[in-house]
């Protein structure tokens, strides 16, 4: 009761050096830039190109389109703060920030899972795949994704607020959710918990459906002929590079010994899921899928 709440965090970002920070505004300017155009150009080669009008290019036009909203909730925030000294921000926008972090990294977690699904009926069962993936269930399954996501992990940040207490600064470069718990006046066990549970289902679980889907894959695509093998390795080696890099780094923060603490380590770690990730996607998926390649030239002679 003696304790003053607060109404605005301080992001204390990565450095107070005028510098560094003009450092990385310019890098954190490109990488946006990249993310932004690369993405972009994803969703409209897909869009406007009918032979890429199938679930495969559908699900990626997808992962762009929550790429791009990723970056877009956090870097247009994190280059005015480089540049400027006010790095404040209310508890009404940093709910905002976190809700929709929230929201769609859980729904690109359990889409890079119905991706790699895809993959296996693709490889697996393809006398089956035009069945079970038509467009129909397609449509559900990407309006089911969403709806999970806000049941999992938004609606239990809406239903268990907690208030905020002084000294009001983040060691964070965004309202990241566990550097934001350290900072509540009351006892944070039961989110904890729920942090932990929602972890395990949304990272752990998916990314165990993956293994067993590709592990299938391999044992299918190790009985075809060669020139076949090569390309649907193609095909599918770039999905693992993304669920490599986008599942183990969020392990790393939000399971272990360590994750309800908020640190530096933690940081530079959200980062990599965060920026760079979304800025990797396009550039994985292009330069591994001769499709894409072949109709981005096509629309680019156009």
């Amino acid at each position: 009761m003696n304790q003053t709440l607060a109404t605005e965090l301080y992001l204390m970002g990565f450095s107070s050096d005028i510098k560094t920070n003009c450092f990385l505004f310019l890098l954190f300017l490109i990488v946006y830039f990249i993310t932004f155009v690369g993405n972009s150009v994803i969703i409209c080669v897909v869009f406007y190109s009918p032979p890429l009008h199938v679930p495969m290019y559908f699900f990626l036009c997808i992962l762009s389109f929550l790429d791009l909203s990723y970056s877009s909730t956090v870097l247009p925030k994190l280059l005015s703060d480089l540049l400027f000294t006010d790095r404040t921000i209310s508890l009404f926008a940093c709910a905002i920030q976190l809700d929709l972090l929230l929201l769609l990294g859980g729904t690109e977690c359990l889409l890079l899972a119905l991706m790699a699904y895809d993959r296996y009926l693709a490889i697996c069962r393809p006398l089956h795949y035009p069945l079970l993936m038509r467009w129909s269930i397609c449509y559900c399954l990407t309006a089911i994704l969403g709806f999970t996501a806000f049941i999992m992990f938004v609606l239990p940040s809406l239903l268990m607020p907690l208030p905020i207490c002084y000294p009001n600064q983040v060691n964070h470069f965004m309202c990241e959710v566990l550097a934001v718990l350290k900072l509540a006046c009351d006892k944070i066990y039961l989110s904890e918990l729920v942090i932990f549970s929602t972890s395990f289902l949304s990272l752990l679980l998916p990314f165990l459906c993956i293994i067993i889907s590709y592990t299938c894959i391999i044992v299918s695509v190790l009985k075809i002929r060669s020139k076949g093998r090569s390309k649907a390795f193609s095909t599918c080696s770039s999905h693992v590079s993304v669920v490599i890099l986008f599942f183990g780094t969020g392990m790393i923060m939000y399971i272990g010994p360590s994750s309800l603490h908020s640190s530096n380590r933690e940081k530079y770690i959200s980062v990599v899921y965060v920026i760079l990730t979304p800025m990797l996607n396009p550039i994985i998926y292009t330069l591994n899928n001769r499709d894409v390649k072949t109709t981005f030239r096509k629309v680019l002679s156009k």
